[in-house]
């Protein structure tokens, strides 16, 4: 089962459910996808391996620009998650393949009472290959308790673009809950196939010991958008170069990008007040990265997304 017992952030919440108990069928998810071409020279889900309630029923192949690549999307059979449940994902993209993965509706995380939610993932990327993860927003309720630690092993000629976006909350519920949770704690790692560390990028939001509404952290917007892509340094210098960072008052945007530490790729941020508007500008972000690494650029979103 995951384990996030050297997590001091989660301490405070390790009190066992009354219900069931942390970790029990139907609360310990696991799925494993593998990725690689076939003898056609096609990208295939060569391997699948799922608990629930994690679900993935079978690639897809709707890319209009890039009508070769397998599309994932990852389901949920239990709902939102609730405290004392363990999931962990792994996928694996090898040597020359390429693969697009979602989930199917935003990640809802329930309020909880005794313990908290807990995510671990590890994306293994071999030589020449390139993997686009697009999940949908993570909707905190009041008193979530979640924390998700997630390691990024890409190959020096591979391409990751590794997005999550956070709501602040249910900020059209009732009269409005807005960062009114617990806490939330992210953790991403990026290293290379031989264990050589890159980066790491950790941050913790306790809403109760220090209001997210300042400059420097959210301030006005309720969204945020976080983008991790790691990619060779001439794919990242031709990226950046395309990107202008910028503040919109009157749409409440704002974007910003940064080069990753030891030529691993670029970081990219987003700020707004409704998940559309960000997930459009991450999409189109993801557009750019793949025209500059395929040669093909991201089609329009589908309009019930």
């Amino acid at each position: 089962m995951v384990d996030f017992s050297k997590a001091k952030e989660m301490a405070p919440f390790l009190e066992e459910p009354k219900a069931m108990y942390v970790g029990a069928p139907g609360k310990s998810g696991y799925l494993y996808l593998g990725f690689e071409l076939d003898n056609t020279g096609k990208s295939i889900l060569r391997d699948l391996d799922r608990r629930a309630p994690l679900i993935v029923q079978q690639e897809l192949y709707f890319d209009e620009e890039m009508p070769e690549m397998p599309c994932v999307y990852i389901l949920s059979s239990g709902g939102p998650n609730v405290d004392g449940d363990r999931y962990e994902q792994n996928i694996t993209v090898r040597e020359d393949a390429f693969a697009f993965v979602s989930t199917g509706a935003a990640t809802k995380l329930a309020s909880m009472n005794y313990n908290y939610s807990g995510l671990k993932q590890h994306f293994i990327l071999e030589d020449n290959s390139y993997l686009e993860f697009l999940p949908e927003p993570i909707i905190p309720h009041r008193k979530t308790r979640f924390i998700s630690e997630t390691k990024l092993t890409v190959a020096e000629t591979a391409t990751v673009f590794y997005s999550e976006i956070f709501m602040s909350g249910r900020k059209h519920h009732n009269d409005g809950e807005t960062f009114e949770f617990d806490v939330i704690s992210v953790c991403t790692n990026g290293e290379r196939p031989n264990g050589d560390r890159l980066y790491r990028e950790k941050f913790i939001i306790r809403p109760q010991n220090q209001n997210p509404r300042i400059l420097g952290i959210m301030d006005q917007y309720d969204v945020f958008g976080n983008v991790i892509v790691m990619t060779p340094p001439e794919h990242a210098e031709k990226i950046y170069e395309q990107i202008q960072p910028y503040i919109d008052n009157d749409k409440k945007i704002a974007v910003g990008i940064t080069h990753l530490p030891n030529n691993a790729g670029l970081l990219f941020k987003v700020l707004g007040m409704e998940p559309g508007p960000v997930k459009t500008i991450i999409r189109e972000f993801c557009s750019t990265v793949r025209q500059v690494v395929k040669g093909k650029p991201v089609p329009k979103e589908f309009s019930w997304r």
